[in-house]
């Protein structure tokens, strides 16, 4: 017991004498350390007898509680010391002039989305989403795209594990969803803006990951006037009331007739310049008349019902609107470009 009172006592001794955080913690390591005095006082205890056992083990707990509230204090006042002298040595001087923030804004391909979307909701349209991660049941089989057709090939989609799952590529399968959701008695109005995937090197104007924006309208009795009028509205909105548009004969698998659609070249107005290769005219997405087989394959009689279907790159949309001549700006973790797209805004 003795050995208890000498301890403490020099233990509490040094410790009112510390002078800072750092002499208090070695201390502390110094004498509570396992192999320090007051664990050497624990040795003893197995060759004690059973009644000496229980009166100086208790003795030793209630030692080591005070110890660990001596040493709490001590700890806790030279922190609170150095948090003071802290604050003390960065007190703001309100009278200096104010440090100019950095505004961010928003990304101008989510911007793009953002516009095309209120464009078609203003029509009618829903914006619907569906699975990254998609089954080749909906990605390709029920859109017309039979196995081994050359779209399927492992160099353009990113299968999982096997044939049967794999990173879309395309967001035309969640028309085939919404079109077998539906029951095939009901008409359809939609786009879908979402990520795909594609096996493609990246480089300024290809990228392995890109947004797509498709559209799908199903009812009875549309041609391909109404798509026309349809891609008239979204070309005006976005690029001027004064863009003229035009249709190219194309191949989808999953529409027939389809078609390239081209908006005239909004920076020389159909003259001839280096952004139109010279021809006046810009191409901006692929379009057609929903194929009978897609139709059927997804609840809806082609003999009733028609309907179109479109797809715009959002990346393009936004490199064309916005002069951006590099798509991976849009995925860059560089904060510089914040300025660019700040500009933009502007």
């Amino acid at each position: 017991m003795d050995d208890i009172k000498n301890l403490q006592k020099e233990i509490l001794s040094q410790l009112e004498n510390t002078q800072s955080l750092k002499e208090v913690l070695d201390l502390k390591q110094n004498y509570m350390s396992k192999k320090g005095p007051v664990s050497n006082l624990t040795n003893k205890l197995k060759d004690l007898p059973v009644e000496e056992k229980k009166v100086f083990g208790a003795a030793l707990n209630t030692f080591k509680q005070e110890l660990e509230e001596a040493f709490k204090k001590k700890i806790t006042y030279f922190e609170e010391l150095e948090i003071n002298e802290k604050l003390k040595a960065e007190e703001i001087d309100i009278s200096l002039p104010a440090t100019k923030l950095t505004n961010g804004s928003p990304n101008i391909l989510e911007k793009i989305i953002e516009e095309v979307e209120s464009v078609f909701m203003s029509m009618g349209y829903d914006v619907v989403d569906g699975p990254e991660i998609e089954e080749d049941h909906y990605n390709f089989e029920l859109l017309n795209i039979p196995k081994g057709h050359p779209a399927r090939d492992a160099q353009d989609t990113f299968y999982i594990k096997n044939e049967d799952y794999l990173l879309r590529s395309q967001t035309s399968p969640v028309q085939a969803r919404v079109m077998l959701a539906s029951g095939g008695d009901k008409p359809i109005r939609m786009i879908c803006p979402g990520k795909t995937y594609r096996r493609d090197a990246d480089d300024a104007t290809h990228s392995h990951q890109f947004m797509q924006i498709e559209g799908l309208l199903v009812d009875k009795n549309v041609s391909l006037s109404d798509l026309k009028g349809t891609f008239d509205v979204i070309a005006k909105k976005l690029f001027g009331e004064d863009i003229e548009t035009r249709f190219r004969p194309s191949y989808y698998q999953f529409t027939e007739p389809s078609v390239e659609t081209d908006i005239s070249c909004f920076a020389c107005k159909g003259k001839g310049c280096s952004l139109c290769k010279n021809t006046g005219w810009i191409t901006v997405s692929g379009a057609g008349i929903v194929h009978p087989n897609v139709l059927r394959n997804c609840g809806y009689d082609p003999e009733i019902w028609t309907g179109f279907a479109f797809g715009f790159g959002a990346e393009r949309l936004a490199m064309l609107k916005y002069g951006i001549n590099d798509i991976r700006t849009f995925y860059q973790t560089d904060l510089r470009e914040i300025d660019a797209f700040d500009r933009l805004e502007d």
